[in-house]
This record gives C-alpha cells, sequence and structure tokens, in this order.
C-alpha cells in the first residue's frame, strides 16, 4: 500500500467515523420506510457498480448515480450506503483492498458532497420549481460527479505513479465525455420518477416549496 493510498485509508475512517456519529440509528430502526430506502438503495449502487467497464490496461468505469441518491436518502444515509457498497464489491474482489480509501474519498464522497452543495446552495439562491430541482439538482450534478470523480482519481493515478499522464488522457478521461451525459440522463430521471410518483421517498423534495404553488 503505497503512501497516498495509506493516507486515504485513514481520513476515510476517520470521516466515516464523524458522519456515523450523526446518524439517527434509533429512528432508522423504528422507521420501516428509511429502512427500505438505505437497504434498497445499497443494493441498487452495488449492483450497478458490479457492471465496470474500460480500455485494456487502463482503469474500470462505471455510473456513480450518485446525484440522485443524496437526494434521495440525505447526506450522511448516501455516504453510508455508498460505503456499504464499495466494501462489499471490494471483500468480493471486484475493487481492491489498497483502492479502499481512495475508491471512497473520490469515488463516493466527493461526489455525494458536490452534488449536496449544488442542491443545498439551489434551495437557498434560485427560484423553488420543480425544473430547477430536476435539472440544477440532478441532472447537472449527474454529469459533474462522474467529471470529477474521474478528473481525481486521473490526479491520483498519476500522483501514485500507476499510469503515465498521457495513457490517462487518452484511456481514461477521454471516456468522461462519453459518460458524462448518461449519467446526467439516468440521474434526472431517476429524480423526475420519484418526484411524480414518490414524492415522501425524496428527502431533499418539499410539496409545500415546490408543489403548493403551482
Amino acid at each position: 500500500m503505497t503512501d497516498i493510498q495509506s493516507a486515504a485509508c485513514l481520513i476515510s475512517v476517520l470521516l466515516c467515523f464523524l458522519i456515523g456519529q450523526k446518524l439517527p440509528f434509533k429512528q432508522l430502526s423504528k422507521d420501516k420506510q428509511s429502512q427500505h430506502l438505505v437497504f434498497a438503495s445499497t443494493v441498487c449502487l452495488f449492483l450497478l457498480w458490479m457492471f465496470q467497464t474500460g480500455i485494456a490496461g487502463s482503469p474500470t468505469v462505471h455510473f456513480l448515480w450518485l446525484a440522485a441518491l443524496p437526494l434521495v436518502l440525505g447526506f450522511r444515509w448516501a455516504i453510508m450506503s455508498t460505503l456499504i457498497a464499495l466494501v462489499a464489491l471490494t471483500l468480493l474482489g471486484i475493487e481492491s483492498y489498497e483502492m479502499l480509501g481512495v475508491n471512497f474519498l473520490f469515488g463516493c464522497l466527493a461526489p455525494i458532497a458536490l452534488t449536496y452543495g449544488i442542491y443545498s446552495l439551489t434551495f437557498h439562491k434560485l427560484p423553488k420549481n420543480v425544473f430547477v430541482y430536476i435539472f440544477v439538482c440532478a441532472f447537472i450534478p449527474g454529469a459533474l460527479t462522474i467529471s470529477l470523480k474521474m478528473l481525481l482519481l486521473s490526479g491520483y493515478f498519476y500522483l501514485d505513479g500507476l499510469y503515465s499522464w498521457q495513457h490517462i488522457m487518452d484511456n481514461y478521461l477521454m471516456l468522461t465525455t462519453l459518460l458524462a451525459f448518461p449519467e446526467a440522463m439516468f440521474n434526472g430521471m431517476t429524480i423526475t420518477l420519484l418526484i411524480i410518483y414518490k414524492p415522501h421517498w425524496v428527502y431533499t423534495f418539499y410539496d409545500k416549496f415546490y408543489l403548493s404553488k403551482k
């Protein structure tokens, strides 16, 4: 394990401990709907992240679904859901143990923090409109989250000497252009369908703000 990987693991453990202290586990144990949402989201992430692809001899890529997830579960439960899915994939050998901390920081925490940051800024600064919510909080962050993850991991691969920058550019970063729009559509459609059919499942969607005057 390299120095960067060791540091990433230590930081990940500390952050998970701090986030875990703020999670309402007692409330979750009494709320069947929340239990089902967290469990189902974790399973969906696990299955989605199993399907990975990439150019031979280069890092693999997969869709994230991390723009919709924090909107549905909230920031803290989204972090825990991704952590469980990532650990499960690591135990199965789909992801490497050495990369666990790096994958968590760059592939889970950073995209979720970006999405929730955009949502918070949008909620306070932009008109509370359902189309603004879908497009600005889910569709655009969908493209940004996968771009951010791939950019951060590219920097890591280069700094840790795993690949040359030219190899990263030609065989990894170039895939961002192919993945950004489908990722945006995937997250945007998820939120659209949920607020139409199951708005009470979406933690960050409030009828009194987005629909009461419509």
